[in-house]
């Protein structure tokens, strides 16, 4: 199954007093990543029409990235959405090949001038599922 993917270093502001990447961090870079997978799909007109917005995270933390580490971050879409909302799945891998990081988020689309939830177009749920296949 194809997923989005993109590697991250961790810089020393991303490290917390424990001397690793700090949990906000992950939540940022769960979202930069989701971000860059809409962006890499959608169109400039739906891009302009629509926003999504985060109604849930669930975060399992597996194991510490310290300052100079890179993770490649995947995301997949595995299931349609359910009216305006899906379940995006998050890996973070270490060079070690081993997970350091799994996430479920469940997003929302927006009508981005209305500011209400919009069902999400077959069209463009299609469009990330195919991704997977």
């Amino acid at each position: 199954m194809p997923r989005f993917s993109r590697s991250i270093t961790a810089t020393p502001d991303d490290i917390d007093v424990l001397g690793h990447v700090n949990n906000a961090v992950w939540v940022a870079w769960i979202q930069d990543i989701a971000v860059a997978h809409w962006e890499a799909l959608a169109t400039p007109q739906e891009q302009q029409a629509y926003v999504w917005v985060v109604t849930r995270h669930e975060i399992d933390y597996r194991g510490n990235v310290r300052a100079g580490e890179t993770v490649t971050g995947e995301t997949w879409v595995p299931a349609p959405p359910r009216g305006a909302r899906f379940n995006r799945h998050v890996r973070f891998v270490g060079a070690d090949g081993k997970v350091r990081v799994e996430a479920v988020t469940t997003w929302a689309l927006l009508d981005r001038a209305a500011g209400r939830l919009l069902r999400v177009p077959a069209a463009l749920s299609d469009r990330f599922l195919e991704a997977q296949d």
